[in-house]
């Protein structure tokens, strides 16, 4: 039986983290190293010690994209790990093909370069998830832990947003003004975390603590086409009963562009499994919310250790 906290609100509010010691996001620098896997090269960057914690970011979204307030409160207690996807960023171009059972084996591939022989902690995000469900399913001795933030499984349990936010969602570049919609509710205080977020990003990139990302529209279209048999195959679904890794899922509450109704039928599925609900935020809650979702994380990689 699967482990859930059906329809868990996390109190995520709290003061005393609010004012931890690691909120100082300013720290955080990314300094690229390039290493040969998978059959091309792949960026990354680690920051902070422990054990090892891979973040796998979503659609055309390079390392540069990761909120430095989120990183700098994981780095305070793990190794953690960006990267761009091939074809993505400073990565060489893609090996094959964009489909994420491929991509879950280019992954494997880099985590035995930066991680040899030992399993990491793995958060995946939006289409990151896809990647991260399929490591778990084709090369479950990769992973000690997995978290599934904001995802879902694919096929016909796979419970869409709206026509206009997946319109949106696929449009490389973006206005600020429509991820701001699409991305967090409408509420001011969401509104104003989620242009906090945007400045953090633009005041680490004028300060030269991150460097200029490289998105090309070739790799977008291929993550998005992607996206199709993903949607069309029932597969990905059916391989995660079999999957037996400690597995956290979290998403907000009022996630629009992938429903937390997706996050509920991953806790179900997967046999050892926790949902939480992180309350009155979106699909970036990780961002909008970068202090108290970095600490659910923590809790739940070092319980019962």
């Amino acid at each position: 039986m699967a482990v859930i906290s059906a329809l868990t609100l996390v109190n995520l509010t709290s003061p005393a983290v609010a004012t931890s010691p690691h909120a100082n996001w300013r720290e955080v620098r990314l300094s690229p190293v390039t290493i040969t896997a998978a059959g091309t090269t792949i960026t990354w960057v680690e920051l902070g010690a422990g054990p090892t914690l891979l973040m796998l970011n979503g659609t055309g979204s390079p390392m540069t994209e990761w909120d430095p307030a989120f990183l700098g409160a994981l780095a305070a207690t793990h190794r953690v790990i960006v990267f761009d996807y091939p074809g993505l960023g400073l990565s060489g171009p893609a090996p094959s093909l964009w489909k994420f059972p491929a991509a879950a084996d280019w992954v494997a591939d880099f985590i035995e370069q930066v991680s040899p022989g030992v399993p990491v902690d793995l958060l995946g995000w939006s289409m990151g998830g896809f990647i991260a469900q399929q490591l778990a399913i084709r090369h479950p001795s990769s992973i000690r832990r997995l978290i599934l933030a904001g995802t879902n499984p694919g096929g016909d349990a796979t419970v869409l947003g709206p026509l206009w936010v997946q319109e949106a969602d696929n449009v490389a570049n973006g206005s600020d003004a429509t991820y701001l919609k699409t991305n967090y509710p409408r509420s001011q205080p969401a509104q104003s975390r989620g242009r906090a977020f945007i400045h953090r990003l633009e005041a680490a990139n004028a300060s030269g603590a991150y460097h200029d990302e490289v998105v090309p529209d070739k790799t977008y279209a291929a993550m998005v086409a992607a996206e199709d048999p993903w949607m069309r195959s029932n597969s990905n679904a059916i391989g995660l009963r079999n999957v037996n890794i400690r597995t956290l899922v979290v998403t907000g509450a009022q996630d629009v562009i992938t429903p937390p109704s997706n996050s509920r039928y991953l806790a179900r599925h997967l046999p050892n499994a926790t949902l939480r609900l992180v309350p009155n935020a979106g699909h970036s809650f990780l961002f909008q919310k970068p202090y108290a979702v970095a600490s659910m994380i923590q809790r739940f990689l070092r319980a019962d250790a």
